[in-house]
């Protein structure tokens, strides 16, 4: 088994299994590929910008200081 310690128990997380994540299900949350919605923002500043489908945020400068965006 890669994971755990072998036992095969129901875990805690909202689904059945071993408890690993959360059930937001595969590639959910601020992960590159996360989706098309959301917004890119400044981690310096807190200016917002509507994320792009095919670019990362973080390949985008901020508008208003110039630091690479983080995804939302």
């Amino acid at each position: 088994m890669p994971f755990g310690k072998g036992t095969n128990q129901p875990g805690s997380g909202q689904g059945r299994g071993t408890g690993r994540g959360s059930g937001r299900g595969r590639m959910g949350g601020n992960r590159p590929g996360a989706g098309l919605g959301g917004n890119c923002v400044c981690p310096s500043c807190g200016a917002k910008v509507s994320h792009k489908a095919g670019t990362p945020c973080y390949s985008v400068n901020c508008p208003e200081c110039g630091t690479r965006m983080a995804r939302e």
